[in-house]
């Protein structure tokens, strides 16, 4: 290579910049690159009004349902990502009574 190499400048560059990883590097009067349907709110655009709480669906899970999400989120909190052949034995775990099933998680989370 000879001579002087040549950067390119100015709003090129600034477009090129991960606006993630350079929170900074974002100028307010260049176009935008990305349309609104992307998560964000264009002028046409309505917000919907919040669900009220009274119309929700009253499901209630089932006590292994439950149980099995229970496990779950304790065994996620813990880092222990179940392998495909373990949910035979989570499957097993959630039939197990309430109590046993919390003594199985405070187990798991003081493991930790």
């Amino acid at each position: 290579m000879t001579g002087v190499q040549a950067f390119t400048t100015g709003t090129a560059a600034l477009l090129d910049l991960d606006p993630y990883r350079f929170p900074a590097a974002l100028v307010d009067d260049l176009p935008e690159r990305t349309s609104s349907g992307c998560g964000r709110v264009g002028s046409g655009d309505r917000l919907l009004p919040a669900p009220e709480f009274a119309s929700r669906l009253s499901a209630s899970l089932e006590p292994a349902d439950r149980r099995r999400l229970e496990l779950h989120a304790v065994l996620t909190t813990a880092g222990i990502a179940p392998l495909p052949g373990d949910l035979d034995a989570i499957e097993a775990l959630c039939q197990l009574t309430d109590t046993t099933h919390a003594a199985l998680r405070r187990w798991i989370s003081h493991a930790m």
